[in-house]
């Protein structure tokens, strides 16, 4: 954990259990978000992101995983061995989470100044009235218009747009020092998806607060994010700044998500498919778990499982063959 880190995941492993007893999801995964940083989380479906996210504030259901090895520092203190107690006052106070589908996430029953509120009494304090005062003022800040009265209103008389906006208001209204949000785009058309992005990228700015955004689209990621992490089967592939990513990928992986991107120019061609499918996180691959859907895999990706490599100060890649040939191995 460097002086500027704000959070420090190292080595993090996790295992669900299964009725085949226990399976790793996540392993290894090592990165560290730094104060004010914007760093971006791509994958497929089953790579290990979310599972990532919820596993630093503890969020899976009880007695359904365990902690192989590993450690997530925040403040001197390691998350995954921390009090409950200690933990209750860290969520949403210092990290906090925007989740994938906000319809499901507030509460149908409770009006959207309750949902507010209760965040505000539990971690600051105030009284009910201050807090329906501040959950206007966060609905204002996060552009839903009308706020004094929309405050009453409960989530379903609330379009999908605006619900997410209700979600970021609740994640931000303690100024957490953290924000993560898990695909806070999905499900959204194009126009709000970019109201969405570019509201994060101001709070981001106004509150000085990091933020972590899980992503499979590498546009989105594109366009926010100074830093990349590709996650693959439940490993990190690659880990660079943005612009040195797009610019020279050196994972096989990274490379065919970029392929699969729609060009913004030069016609509707058929899009770049990776042949294949993620595997199971229990399906035995010997080797690199990407190998059997590299289109450059050798004899010695499939001979150990490759390390994850730095390639000069900012880069880190698990591919043997690419690192071996830039002289870093």
């Amino acid at each position: 954990m460097t002086a500027s880190s704000l959070v420090s995941i190292e080595d993090l492993t996790v295992q669900f259990r299964t009725d085949r007893g226990w399976t790793t999801a996540i392993e290894g995964v090592s990165f560290d978000v730094a104060e004010g940083d914007c760093v971006g989380v791509v994958g497929e479906s089953g790579s290990g992101k979310s599972v990532t996210a919820l596993s630093m504030l503890r969020l899976h259901a009880r007695g359904t995983s365990r902690f192989a090895r590993g450690s997530v520092r925040y403040g001197g203190q390691d998350l995954l061995r921390a009090p409950e107690r200690t933990l209750r006052q860290i969520r949403g106070r210092d990290i906090a989470m925007v989740f994938q589908d906000p319809m499901s996430s507030l509460n149908p029953v409770l009006t959207i100044c309750d949902q507010i509120s209760e965040t505000l009494c539990l971690h600051q304090g105030v009284s009910r009235a201050a807090a329906r005062q501040r959950a206007i003022e966060l609905l204002d800040l996060v552009r839903i218009p009308d706020a004094s009265r929309r405050v009453d209103e409960y989530p379903h008389r609330l379009s999908g747009g605006m619900r997410q906006r209700v979600m970021i208001a609740i994640a931000i209204a303690c100024r957490p020092r953290l924000l993560i949000a898990d695909e806070p785009t999905t499900a959204l058309d194009v126009t709000i998806q970019a109201q969405i992005l570019e509201l994060l990228r101001d709070l981001r700015a106004e509150l000085g607060m990091a933020v972590m955004l899980i992503s499979h689209d590498l546009g989105v990621i594109a366009e926010f994010a100074r830093r990349v992490i590709v996650m693959y089967a439940g490993r990190i592939v690659e880990d660079a700044p943005v612009d040195v990513l797009f610019r020279a990928p050196r994972h096989p992986y990274t490379e065919g998500l970029m392929a699969s991107m729609p060009a913004l120019e030069g016609g509707a061609g058929r899009l770049y498919a990776i042949p294949g499918r993620i595997p199971d996180a229990d399906e035995p691959i010997a080797g690199c778990r990407f190998g059997p859907r590299c289109a450059h895999v050798e004899a010695i990706c499939q001979a150990a499982a490759p390390e994850l490599v730095a390639i000069g100060a900012t880069h880190r890649v698990r591919c043997t063959p690419r690192t071996r040939t830039s002289g870093t191995s």
